[in-house]
């Protein structure tokens, strides 16, 4: 059993980490975001299974198994994933044109103009974060994570980035190359 010295130490730990913290404000945005989705749309089913599933969808469709290796699950459960979406109306399933025995997952009209939506109470959402922190630091903010983007899909991707990715309006000097 943890004791209270460990569990003190534990939330330093997690508090001085930017990563953990970067870590719990998606949680607790996203539930925030489907929590207002939820009652917007009265769509008590969207969960936050779903919503993970949708940035990897390719708007020409996107293969089951390549769905499933970027959720980092079986394709199982990226097949049920599809088919609770498909159920309520948000993706379609397409003949493969490059192969026609395999199926394409895109987004239907409906999935299409649920991401509108989607988009605008995330709009709403940064409308209150800005108020409670203050524009100036939120757009800080929006911009120092714009600049992790490319280290963190380079790293998702596993290629080495040949230069350090700066802040954007940061200045550096360029050694030559000898």
């Amino acid at each position: 059993m943890a004791t209270s010295e460990y569990l003190d130490e534990l939330e330093q730990k997690k508090r001085a980490s930017t990563a953990q913290l970067l870590f719990r404000a998606a949680r607790l945005l996203n539930e925030w975001a489907l929590a207002t989705v939820r009652k917007e749309t009265r769509n008590p089913n969207i969960r936050a299974a779903h919503t993970s599933l949708l940035p990897h969808l390719g708007f020409h469709g996107t293969r089951l198994t390549e769905l499933a290796e970027k959720l980092g699950v079986s394709k199982q459960a990226a097949f049920q994933l599809v088919e609770e979406l498909e159920a309520q109306g948000m993706v379609e399933k397409i003949d493969d044109p490059a192969d026609g025995r395999a199926k394409l997952i895109r987004f239907s009209k409906r999935g299409e103009r649920a991401l509108l939506d989607g988009l605008r109470v995330l709009g709403e959402i940064e409308r209150t974060l800005a108020a409670a922190i203050g524009r100036e630091r939120f757009e800080a903010l929006h911009e120092a994570l714009l600049a992790l983007m490319p280290v963190l899909e380079a790293a998702e991707t596993g290629r080495e980035k040949s230069e350090p990715v700066r802040a954007v309006g940061a200045k550096t000097k360029r050694k030559a190359k000898r």
